[in-house]
């Protein structure tokens, strides 16, 4: 007789002893889930014991000065991700304001944290991100004197050496309302204009020059600073004073551009748009894997909007003949009128399988996704192919596989022969596992043509790799 699945209404049925013995069961000698239950129990209190307990952890973990191992930072994440939902489930629907504060108190735990480990990816930069998230769904409704949170906001952001604050100013926009947004922007430009402060030079003292300190002081305030102004006149719908805050190189960078024009388009200015992003368009680039995807959606963009069409489809074609876009591609075609696309899918194929480098045009096929076109650029110019290009290959070979064996045998002898005659022992494992599938593929392949058979290509390997004993022993023991 199968058993009761572990779900919630099975768990119910147990009642409310049973359930409490297994919970301690449970939690015994794990601190994390002690804590996170006895959170769930102060809740239960009211709004003031949980914050007595949050508050209480909050310092605790600002204490600590031991490094952080990668285990342990998981731990602490998922932990502070729970505070969070508590705080949001438990406290903010009866007491806005105390949840915010609470909020604010965990962002500020980021420093210490980012200080004693490493958040190479990103686990401890996530949570203090779903913080944030948390105080823009409360912003709303939150009774705060508008100039005293632009003040507080202020000072978070100028003391945020970890990113913990860059989006505070969209999340409270709604709770800084006019004035607010006023105040803060008076104290930016206050700040702006003032000399270094000795907090500021502090930060440089490892610069014995003075001017030079004092110079680098200023410029690292004013990206602060700067970011305030933008965020300020965002949220005031000003497009203007936004640009005002980059120099006219700086709004040529495909990092800034495409967010000017998505602001100048808004705002119905498309021509203005347009100018910019033309300005920022790079020229030709003879790195075939460059690409500049969001200055293009830019560039398309105003297009559109400025209903220029035929430009349109010229730019969605440049596009994918100059970087393999699939997605320019379709669009592209489904502006063409009716029977014209044919004959333009005709010449996208024949841009294909001509692309250079081949493990481009490979990369384009798996995300099109085109597997004919595939086998066909795979069977004409497998000599071509770069074997160290695993990444691509591997899906790529798998995916073609069902219907076209030769082609993935093809792709699996690339990675095979990169990896033995580089002599990639690290990579023997998944050599030998490629021979394997090889094996495997040429009962389903009838014809070879000018490509060696299995049995062949297996003679060919066993001759120029006779002495690699442990490929051949990967292969062996599979």
């Amino acid at each position: 007789m199968a058993g009761k699945a572990l779900n919630k209404k099975n768990l119910l049925e147990l009642g409310a002893d049973t359930l409490a013995d297994l919970l301690l069961e449970a939690v015994k000698g794990d601190a994390a889930r002690q804590r996170r239950v006895r959170m769930v129990l102060s809740a239960d209190q009211g709004p003031e014991a949980i914050t007595a307990d949050l508050l209480k952890r909050f310092a605790s973990i600002r204490r600590g000065r031991s490094f952080i191992s990668r285990k342990a930072q998981k731990k602490l994440a998922r932990e502070l991700a729970e505070l969070t939902r508590l705080v949001e489930t438990r406290i903010a629907p009866d007491a806005p304001d105390a949840a915010f504060d609470l909020l604010w108190a965990e962002l500020q735990l980021a420093p210490g944290i980012h200080e004693r480990t490493d958040d190479s990816q990103g686990a401890i930069g996530e949570v203090m991100g779903e913080a944030m998230a948390a105080i823009e769904r409360l912003a709303p409704r939150l009774g705060k004197d508008p100039e005293a949170l632009a003040e507080t906001v202020f000072e978070a952001i100028l003391d945020d050496g970890y990113g913990a604050f860059d989006d505070v100013v969209p999340a409270l926009a709604e709770a800084l309302g006019a004035t607010g947004l006023a105040r803060l922007k008076a104290l930016a430009e206050a700040a702006r204009a003032a000399p270094p402060t000795e907090a500021d030079l502090a930060r440089y003292a490892f610069i014995s020059d003075r001017d030079a300190r004092a110079a680098r002081a200023i410029a690292g305030r004013n990206r602060s600073l700067d970011r305030i102004l933008r965020d300020v006149a965002d949220a005031e719908g000003d497009v203007d004073s936004w640009l005002a805050r980059y120099t006219p190189e700086q709004l040529t960078f495909s990092t800034i551009a495409p967010d000017a024009a998505t602001r100048l388009l808004a705002a119905g200015r498309a021509g203005d748009a347009l100018r910019l992003i033309e300005a920022a368009l790079p020229g030709e680039s003879d790195d075939p894997w460059f690409d500049d995807p969001e200055l293009d959606a830019a560039h398309f963009a105003c297009l559109e909007a400025l209903g220029r069409k035929d430009d349109l489809r010229a730019a969605l074609w440049q596009r994918f003949a100059r970087r393999l876009c699939p997605d320019a591609l379709r669009r592209h075609l489904r502006l063409l009128p009716d029977f014209e696309d044919i004959e333009a899918e005709d010449r996208a194929r024949g841009i294909v399988l001509d692309y250079e480098p081949v493990e481009k045009a490979l990369a384009y096929c798996l995300e099109a996704p085109d597997l004919s076109l595939a086998a066909e650029l795979i069977e004409a110019r497998s000599e071509e192919i770069d074997g160290n290009a695993y990444e691509i290959l591997t899906p790529l070979a798998e995916a073609l596989a069902p219907a076209y064996p030769l082609a993935a045998v093809l792709l699996w002898r690339a990675m095979i022969d990169v990896a033995l005659v580089r002599r990639r022992a690290g990579r023997y494992g998944h050599a030998a596992r490629h021979l394997s599938d090889c094996a495997a593929a040429d009962a389903e392949i009838r014809d070879y043509g000018p490509h060696l058979s299995h049995a062949d290509y297996l003679d060919g390997l066993r001759q120029s790799h006779a002495r690699k004993s442990a490929f051949w022993e990967r292969l062996r023991t599979g």
